[in-house]
C-alpha cells in the first residue's frame, strides 16, 4: 500500500517527524532550539499550515517564509543537513507525486534562503521583509 500525502494528517505527520529530527540533530538543534525556544507546538502549527498551502492547495498560512530565516547563521553545511533530514522524513513516510513535490519544494526552498541569506551577509544590506 502506497502512503501518499493526501490531508492535514499526512502533513502533521511529515512536521512532526521532521521536526522531531531537527530538534535532537547535533548540527541543526542549537539554531532551531535557541531561536524557538519553548515556542515549539506555535512553529509546528504554522509549519502545518505552510505545508498543507504548499502541498495541498489548501490555503492556510499567510505570512513570509523567508523573513524568519533572514538573520539566522545558516550556512551551506546548514542547509544540506535540513535537506537531508527532510528527505529522509519524507522517504520514511511516503511516496507519490506529492512526497516527489515536497523534496522539490524543499531544495527549491533551501536554495533560496540559501542564496537570499549569502547575498544580505555580502551586500551588508538588511532584508525588506
Amino acid at each position: 500500500m502506497e502512503n501518499k500525502i493526501i490531508n492535514l494528517d499526512d502533513i502533521k505527520t511529515l512536521v512532526d517527524s521532521f521536526y522531531g529530527k531537527v530538534r535532537v540533530d547535533t548540527l541543526l538543534a542549537p539554531i532551531f532550539n535557541k531561536v524557538i525556544q519553548d515556542r515549539w507546538p506555535e512553529h509546528l502549527e504554522k509549519m502545518y499550515t505552510f505545508w498543507q498551502t504548499v502541498l495541498l492547495e489548501e490555503h492556510t498560512y499567510y505570512g513570509s517564509p523567508f523573513a524568519p530565516h533572514a538573520t539566522l547563521p545558516l550556512t551551506k553545511q546548514h542547509f544540506d543537513r535540513w535537506l537531508e533530514l527532510f528527505f529522509e522524513t519524507v522517504n520514511e513516510h511516503f511516496e507519490g507525486r506529492k512526497a516527489d513535490e515536497a523534496r522539490w519544494r524543499a531544495n527549491k526552498m533551501a536554495e533560496m534562503f540559501q542564496h537570499k541569506i549569502d547575498h544580505y551577509r555580502n551586500s551588508g544590506s538588511k532584508p525588506l521583509i
